[in-house]
């Protein structure tokens, strides 16, 4: 907030019980000034009628102490009365500072924070002589630091998890996947690495595995893999002839599968090998089949399975987490547990550790003083600002009052002693 913005309504200053009860001993304390006051009006008079009836030489001394006394208790009065109200309600200037001037307090009051408190050498100088990572180490590092700490955070975490809606956490995680995976292309990545496996051979256990299986589906399969060809024959073959064909496909297809399976150096083996090798090149270079792998990518993500995928694949990790946050004895517990203790450990011991992370502390504070001091000292001249004159004024004399009636007592004594003091040198000099 800038200097020349209005300064926004803030909470009004409370009168407590407790500032109630300051006040009765700040009356306590103005009536016995002010019994002070009266008692030196009384012993002027008194000693000036002495005086004047010829009680002696004393009397003049006194009677110019009490005067003195007086005059050093009115000031004093007026000075500390000025400071809250106008001394009889009159309007004398440069009385009633604290109602009238109380903006332009707030407003030095949060400049000298800011000049003082929130600077950044300030800041460094006093994060870099308190050492909060060597103490934070050392903490940690003590018997019961950690597993407190892992006992806070498991509840927090808890906590997190018991107020996130599924829903939400499933529309996010949903959106940030498919707004990530747009933003990637899939074609050439894959195109590189389907290629590193062809160079490295790396698919020769699955087709090996392809093979296996082919082979014993046709071995188990034999009748079955016999009717369907002798389905697909002519309606006017006999029906011996189509069984004798049925059967010889089978053997030349078995055949074929057990020569490839068998024999790694097969011809159908080279074409697969030729295949994925072409395939890895298209997906890297040629733009149409790009664009159909990215076309499959979006049509793929926008089915209803991967959601659900993703919605029971949260669900899922949310049960496991708040399992292990609630068992004291489990993996999750038990690592954060010993993370937290080696990180105290060194943090107490090594001292370029401790000097980075108090460098990343400064570093931290000194961004937060740099970007939001002019917030915070707004924060006090913006909330003084928001305080009602009155009754701002009324806290601050019964929390300071007191002690100012001590002004008052301090200036009648003083003034007295002066009064005395000047009165006998006046004599002195005089005789």
């Amino acid at each position: 907030m800038s200097r020349e913005e209005p300064p926004r309504p803030g909470p009004g200053v409370r009168f407590t019980a407790a500032d109630e009860l300051k006040s009765r001993g700040v009356r306590r304390m103005k009536a016995f000034a002010t019994g002070l006051l009266a008692f030196a009006t009384l012993v002027f008079a008194l000693a000036t009628w002495a005086d004047a009836a010829g009680a002696g030489a004393w009397a003049g001394y006194v009677a110019a102490a009490a005067e003195a006394g007086m005059v050093g208790a009115l000031a004093d009065w007026f000075a500390v009365t000025a400071l809250f109200r106008r001394p009889f309600g009159l309007p004398i200037p440069h009385t009633a500072i604290i109602p009238t001037k109380k903006d332009a307090f707030g407003r030095s009051l949060g400049d000298f924070v800011g000049d003082n408190f929130l600077s950044a050498p300030v800041v460094r100088a006093r994060l870099g002589s308190i050492g909060i990572a060597r103490r934070l180490g050392e903490w940690l590092a003590a018997p019961g630091s950690a597993e407190r700490v892992t006992r806070e955070a498991a509840a927090a975490l808890r906590g997190l998890l018991a107020v996130l809606r599924d829903e939400d956490v499933q529309a996010v995680v949903a959106e940030a996947v498919g707004r990530r995976a747009a933003a990637t292309s899939v074609a050439e990545p894959a195109g590189r690495l389907l290629g590193r496996v062809v160079v490295d051979g790396g698919h020769h256990g699955v087709v090996d595995l392809v093979t296996v299986r082919v082979h014993d589906w046709l071995v188990d399969h034999h009748e079955d893999v016999v009717q369907r060809v002798t389905a697909k024959t002519p309606g006017w073959t006999p029906r011996f002839v189509d069984h004798q064909v049925g059967e010889r496909v089978y053997k030349e297809l078995l055949r074929f599968v057990t020569d490839i399976r068998d024999d790694p150096g097969h011809a159908a083996r080279g074409a697969v090998d030729n295949f994925l090798a072409d395939f890895a090149t298209e997906l890297q270079h040629d733009p149409d089949t790009i664009a159909r792998v990215e076309r499959a990518k979006t049509e793929l993500l926008a089915r209803p399975e991967v959601q659900d995928l993703i919605a029971t694949t949260w669900t899922a990790v949310r049960t496991l987490v708040m399992t292990a946050a609630e068992d004291e004895d489990s993996e999750l517990r038990r690592r954060i547990r010993d993370s937290l203790r080696r990180l105290g450990q060194r943090l107490a011991t090594d001292a370029r550790l401790q000097a980075k992370a108090d460098g990343w502390l400064q570093d931290a504070a000194e961004y937060v003083v740099a970007t939001y001091r002019e917030e915070i000292t707004s924060l006090i001249s913006d909330t003084v600002a928001g305080w009602d004159a009155d009754e701002a004024s009324r806290k601050i004399e019964a929390n300071v009052g007191r002690d100012l009636q001590f002004i008052r007592i301090n200036g009648t004594v003083v003034g007295a002693l002066a009064g005395l003091l000047i009165h006998t040198v006046a004599v002195a000099l005089g005789g």
